[in-house]
């Protein structure tokens, strides 16, 4: 059991569906976020891409954190009423999102770590390989060491996709967490 008495499972079953039930909104909303972090992503990289420093590629891993952790906590905040109502709300988005993220971490820690685990793998099955294949092992663990633009590229959009995919997961598990949600409501318009 969860610390707020739910099953690790059943909270995690719980999102995904949500995310089948209401995957246009979702996915859309998290499009959105992702297509907006792309660009601090992308400058990030830039901004070292002739630096073959460790501590240039810990920077970067930092700044890539700290804006995914935005765009994580924005579309938390914009899927908040999705299982209630089967509409994103993105109006005030990042500080509800902020909140409902420290609520959730509060109230369960466990499955919130769960849920971060799973959607890490899901990412990382959608991002490494491509990125190695692209970018070769020694880039991806490393300084970019100024790749070819097409192998950034790949890699790029690799990340882009896996952000695109794992978002909306893991804002429904917060979201479900810290609102005590269950499915056994039909939303509005169902």
């Amino acid at each position: 059991m969860s610390d707020a008495g739910r099953s690790v499972p059943g909270v995690l079953r719980a999102a995904v569906q949500l995310l089948v039930r209401h995957w246009r909104a979702a996915y859309l909303t998290s499009l959105a976020a992702t297509l907006v972090n792309t660009v601090p992503d992308v400058l990030r990289q830039v901004l070292v891409w002739d630096d073959p420093r460790v501590a240039a590629a810990v920077a970067v891993d930092v700044v890539g954190f700290a804006t995914a952790l935005v765009a994580q906590l924005w579309v938390t905040g914009a899927l908040a009423e999705l299982p209630g109502t089967g509409r994103p709300a993105p109006a005030g988005a990042l500080r509800r999102g902020t909140g409902l993220a420290w609520r959730a971490v509060r109230t369960a820690p466990g499955t919130v770590l769960a849920g971060v685990v799973c959607g890490g793998a899901v990412s990382a099955l959608l991002t490494v390989p491509a990125s190695v294949a692209a970018l070769g092992l020694h880039r991806v663990l490393g300084p970019l060491d100024a790749p070819g633009v097409g192998a950034f590229t790949v890699a790029t959009v690799s990340d882009l996709v896996a952000s695109a995919v794992t978002l909306p997961f893991l804002a429904l598990v917060l979201v479900l967490i810290a609102t005590g949600r269950r499915l056994t409501a039909s939303p509005a318009g169902q």
